[in-house]
């Protein structure tokens, strides 16, 4: 071998140890850097026409496991989501109160249920009365505060919904940026250690806000696709657009996310045709969705089964009793009916004129069988006029039913006959129509419609109402626009959706309180209906489809729901006594000691009502199961974020056993380094003096 030879040998011995020692150098430096993978660069021998020419150093390469990295990137799916959920639902159980808190509504209902007992003592009536309609102000009242607590809840979801996609959007923009570069220095067989680190750090923030699956392709770059294997980043970048921009609304439905091309500019381009809109994408955005379009409005509408239902057992109550002395007028509730609907009732009802003493001065019972099965509620309110003789007038109109006395000092108290009480949608007259009701809502109903499929639905042409089946993660299912033709009943209303594109996930049925109900077949066991769009009006009077339905929890009327503000002002207006109605025209019929009516609002509290698709239990129990039930998911949602913390820190653990810099390790390399290079600069330093002895031999 020529000194040359040897010299260039001992040459290349010391780049590579510097470059060695570089390495070392950048590793060490990173050793507290998070995701940084430890680079290390390898030798060979060099070889010339068949002769060993000194020493090929590589450009420094990532020392990592690409299955270890997928799986900390999974891990922090898992987190991003349980956050989510953990953050809200927890906010969610701390508005509901503890259990036990004065405040919770267990608590509140219960102190209702108390009031109302401590009426049905004959000391300090007029007190206990006002401690009662206070009572029944203040849980309504609180209600209402959490319906909109809830409601402000979605609305900061729907916001995060919005900055969570343009943090989505800049790190898609990063890492396709990084593709390029990593691409390029790869072509140009320089180390791309760094970029890949900094893309490695932005996929998996990004995988912390949406699941993704993630693809390492030959030459360098990374693809992108969401869980449901939509592409995200390919040879082309896409984006995300939220049309509401997280404007933070609360609303039954939202625009779903679309994906998009990104334009030459890097702004939103083209549509792709995929969507997104459920839980399923997983990470911090599928959290905030589930919690936004699922979890949050259904605890809103069982805070408004929960008000229907309180509604409609003080008011069963309220219906049942007369106030003393008799209110001169009468004013039902708003219904969505019309004179020309059918009656529907069976049994008999009790009308009466009384004097402020309570003696009866006019009187008629009306047998709502003898007007037949096709009497109209004009039918109804003629035969009352015709029984009370001119001594009381009822009307009807606008969808409310009055009924005045017309004498100076006189009123009206109303009763179901106790032999043969009149019915319909299992409520008697006075309930159904609202005439003595003590809780009132201006956009709600109150009381069931008892609509059958034969009914008329009163919706005119042009009217419309948008309808979604979401399953258990949030998804939409199916979509419909209902667009009833004037002059349709329930029935054909019934039939549209039922022959639509939701009949294959369910089948819709008019239960006997006249809601519209959806059984989902078993495969899709879980699924909600909401109401987004409703536009429609029956007849005039207000009532909406979806108010009507009961499909939607959040048409309730909760929002202005109050006790009757007469009642509020002058609690001797609280319906107390009993009407007799055996009682003849001069005889007494109500009695101001009379506080048997107390008793009614004590035993409907107690007992269980009708809630629909929430079932049949007592108010008590459902309110019982709503808080526990948002309890327990606070506690299970903080156990899976803590569970998912931990399987994140584990993996991330594994990832950088592996690829991450040991101090002991890099300083033992070190020491292996410097003695190569010195041993290097001995060879030159020999082969430097040998040559300097052949010179001079020469000379």
């Amino acid at each position: 071998m020529s000194l040359n030879d040897i010299l260039g040998s001992a040459l290349s011995g010391l780049g590579a140890a510097q470059s060695g020692l570089r390495t070392v150098s950048t590793n060490i430096a990173n050793v507290g850097t998070p995701g940084y993978a430890r680079e290390r660069v390898t030798q060979a021998a060099g070889v010339t026409a068949g002769r060993v020419s000194g020493v090929v150093v590589s450009q420094p390469e990532r020392v990592a496991d690409r299955f270890l990295e997928a799986a900390a990137y999974m891990r922090a799916t898992e987190v991003g989501l349980t956050e989510a959920r953990s953050d809200y639902l927890d906010r969610a159980q701390a508005l509901l109160g503890a259990p036990g808190s004065e405040s919770s509504l267990p608590a509140r209902l219960d102190a209702i249920s108390s009031a109302a007992i401590a009426m049905t003592g004959s000391l300090g009536a007029s007190q206990n009365a006002a401690d009662f309609v206070a009572k029944t102000s203040d849980s309504i009242a609180s209600m209402q505060q959490l319906d909109s607590d809830i409601e402000s809840l979605t609305s900061d979801a729907d916001q995060e919904v919005g900055s969570t996609v343009e943090r989505i959007n800049t790190l898609l923009s990063r890492i396709y940026d990084l593709n390029s570069t990593v691409s390029r220095l790869d072509g140009l067989g320089k180390t791309s250690a760094g970029s890949v680190d900094q893309r490695n750090a932005a996929v998996e923030e990004l995988s912390s806000l949406m699941a993704v699956n993630v693809r390492l392709q030959p030459n360098g770059r990374v693809n992108i696709d969401t869980a449901g294997g939509a592409p995200l980043i390919d040879s082309r970048l896409r984006l995300l657009s939220y049309p509401n921009g997280g404007a933070g609304s609360a609303q039954p439905g939202h625009p779903g996310i679309e994906i998009r091309f990104a334009d030459s500019a890097g702004g939103l381009g083209v549509a792709t045709g995929d969507r997104i809109e459920s839980s399923a994408t997983g990470g911090k955005l599928g959290g905030l969705l589930d919690l936004r379009d699922r979890t949050l409005p259904a605890l809103r509408e069982q805070m408004g089964s929960l008000f229907t239902g309180l509604a409609r057992t003080l008011n069963e109550a309220s219906n049942a009793a007369s106030a003393v002395p008799a209110p001169s007028q009468l004013v039902g509730a708003n219904t969505p009916f019309a004179s020309s609907d059918r009656l529907g009732f069976t049994g008999s009802t009790v009308f009466a004129v009384t004097a402020a003493d309570g003696t009866v001065t006019a009187k008629t019972t009306v047998d709502f069988d003898s007007l037949g099965t096709g009497a109209t509620i004009a039918d109804a309110v003629a035969a009352i006029n015709a029984g009370l003789g001119g001594a009381g007038t009822a009307t009807f109109a606008n969808g409310t039913l009055s009924i005045s006395a017309n004498g100076t000092g006189q009123g009206i108290a109303v009763a179901d006959d106790p032999d043969n009480p009149a019915q319909r949608a299992g409520v008697g007259f006075s309930q159904f129509f609202g005439l003595n009701d003590l809780i009132r809502s201006d956009d709600g109903i109150l009381a069931p419609t008892g609509l059958t499929a034969a009914d008329p639905h009163g919706f005119s042409d042009g009217q419309t109402v948008g309808i979604e089946l979401r399953d258990g993660s949030g998804r939409i299912l199916a979509q419909t626009t209902l667009t009833p033709t004037g002059g349709g009943t329930m029935g054909d209303l019934l039939d549209d959706l039922n022959s639509g594109p939701m009949g294959q996930y369910g089948s819709f049925r008019i239960d006997d309180a006249g809601r519209f109900r959806f059984e989902a077949n078993a495969a899709f066991a879980g699924s909600t209906i909401s109401v987004p769009v409703d536009s429609t009006d029956r007849l005039g009077t207000g009532a909406s489809f979806s108010m009507i339905s009961g499909l939607s929890g959040l048409s309730s009327g909760l929002r202005s729901g109050e006790v009757r503000t007469d009642i509020r002002n002058d609690t001797s207006r609280l319906p107390l006594a009993f009407l007799d109605t055996s009682a003849a025209v001069g005889a007494s019929a109500l009695g101001s000691a009379d506080t048997r009516g107390a008793q009614g609002y004590a035993d409907a509290l107690s007992n269980s009502v009708d809630l629909g698709k929430d079932g049949v239990l007592s108010l008590e129990r459902f309110s019982n199961q709503l808080l526990g039930k948002a309890g327990t998911e606070a506690s299970q949602a903080q156990d899976r974020l803590a569970d998912a913390t931990a399987r994140r820190d584990d993996a991330v653990n594994r990832r950088d056993s592996y690829s991450g810099v040991n101090i002991d390790e890099e300083l033992s390399q070190m020491v292996v380094l410097q003695n190569s290079y010195s041993a290097a600069a001995r060879v030159m330093t020999t082969a430097s003096e040998m040559y300097q002895t052949l010179i001079a031999m020469m000379g």
